[in-house]
C-alpha cells in the first residue's frame, strides 16, 4: 500500500466514524449531557467538538491545503455555538480531506511539511508524520467523547477502523 492509499483510507475512516458518533449518538443527546463538564480537556462534548472543528479544519486544513497557518485562533474557541450546524460543518471538513489526499502526487508524503504553530512559531516536520497527526488527533478526541458518553449512561459507538474496512468489504 502506498501511503496516499494508507492516507485516502485513513480520509475514508475519518468520515465514517464523525458521521457514525455524531449522527448515531451524539444527535440523540439531550441538551444538558451535550453541555454538561464531563471533566473533558475542553470540558463538554460541545466543547470538544467544536476544539476538533478549529484544530482539524480552521488550522490543520488550512495548512495542508492552502498553506496558511491561520493567526489568532484559540484551540478552545467556540467556532459554532449551534450543535446542528458544528455537526454539519464537521462532517463537511472531514469530507475535505479526501478529495485532496487524493490530488497530491506521492512524492509529497515523502517531503518536509513547513507551517507556523498557533503560536508563532515556524515548524518543519515530516510531511506524512503530521497528516498523520490530524486523524490521529481526531481519533483520541473522539475517544474521549465515548468515554463521556459512557460516563452519561449513554451508549457509545464502536469506531476502531476495522468495522469500518469491514463495513466496506461487506
Amino acid at each position: 500500500m502506498t501511503l496516499q492509499a494508507h492516507f485516502a483510507t485513513l480520509a475514508r475512516y475519518h468520515v465514517w466514524a464523525t458521521r457514525r458518533l455524531l449522527a448515531e449518538h451524539i444527535a440523540l443527546l439531550p441538551e444538558a449531557d451535550y453541555r454538561r463538564d464531563c471533566g473533558l480537556f475542553f470540558k463538554s462534548i460541545h466543547g470538544t467538538l467544536n476544539h476538533l472543528l478549529v484544530g482539524e479544519h480552521l488550522l490543520w486544513f488550512s495548512r495542508f491545503a492552502q498553506g496558511v497557518s491561520p493567526g489568532g485562533v484559540a484551540l478552545d474557541a467556540e467556532a459554532e455555538t449551534d450543535r446542528a450546524a458544528l455537526s454539519e460543518r464537521l462532517i463537511a471538513s472531514a469530507q475535505a480531506w479526501g478529495p485532496f489526499i487524493d490530488a497530491l502526487p506521492e512524492d509529497r508524503f515523502e517531503s518536509a511539511f513547513s507551517y507556523t504553530s498557533s503560536k508563532g512559531v515556524p515548524v518543519t516536520a515530516p510531511y506524512a508524520a503530521t497528516l498523520a497527526h490530524v486523524f490521529n488527533h481526531a481519533t483520541h478526541h473522539r475517544g474521549q467523547i465515548t468515554a463521556a458518553l459512557t460516563m452519561l449512561g449513554h451508549p457509545c459507538p464502536e469506531l476502531d477502523l476495522i468495522y469500518m474496512l469491514r463495513e466496506e468489504s461487506a
